[in-house]
């Protein structure tokens, strides 16, 4: 990306730090209590307001509690419980797809691999990195959501515009124990001072920062 100036990898670190004591109690934005749970809220988050996706799934989370009982589910009567979120139609078949896979392949029991989770319908990388990272405490990469995607450039971080190549940049500039909860912590960040039109003046790290594409700073 032309015009991008990309920090060293002990000033990112820096950063990196910087915004994790700014926003120290940042966290995964969906509620859940089962690896179940997870996998559904995640596939249903898509294109999706947190705070609607956390307002149908306790409902849908207290009627359907296995993989066996979404593997069962009648797609319309799902649907009645989900319609309100973008896509509903297609999240219910593939929820069920998906926990159909999960109750015979896997006895139930949502993979804790990589690889595994891949397999399944509707959880990509980043999906999975969350069920991974939140679901078991297994760190092997970065969910990569549209707030990483417009940080990462931003704040000097990647140079990619593709969610795989950014996570790759991150994960070879910035500590490992930053990687579990960095993408929430750029969430908090870009909702509060980072977004369109940054508060520059009010940022914790403005002395690091090379705000990349920023062209009104207050």
């Amino acid at each position: 990306m032309a015009g991008v100036k990309l920090l060293t990898v002990a000033d990112a670190n820096k950063l990196v730090e910087g915004l994790s004591k700014t926003y120290k109690d940042a966290k995964y934005y969906l509620d859940f209590k089962t690896p179940i749970d997870l996998v559904v809220a995640a596939i249903l988050s898509a294109q999706t307001r947190d705070e609607v996706t956390n307002a149908v799934t306790p409902k849908l989370f207290a009627k359907y509690k296995t993989a066996k009982d979404y593997a069962n589910a009648d797609p319309e009567e799902l649907y009645s419980l989900i319609s309100r979120v973008s896509f509903g139609g297609n999240k219910s078949k593939s929820i069920i797809s998906t926990m159909k896979i999960v109750n015979e392949k896997y006895n139930g029991k949502v993979p804790n691999k990589m690889e595994e989770l891949l397999e399944l319908p509707g959880i990509g990388r980043k999906t999975a990195n969350t069920i991974l990272i939140n679901a078991y405490g297994i760190v092997v990469g970065i969910p990569v959501d549209t707030w990483v995607i417009k940080l990462a450039p931003r704040l000097g971080l990647s140079v990619n515009k593709d969610p795989d190549k950014i996570e790759q940049d991150l994960m070879k500039t910035i500590g490992k124990k930053y990687w579990h909860n960095i993408t929430y912590i750029f969430k908090r960040h870009g909702k509060a001072l980072c977004d369109k039109v940054p508060i520059c003046s009010k940022c914790p790290v403005q002395n690091i920062c090379p705000k990349n594409g920023v062209t009104k700073r207050l």
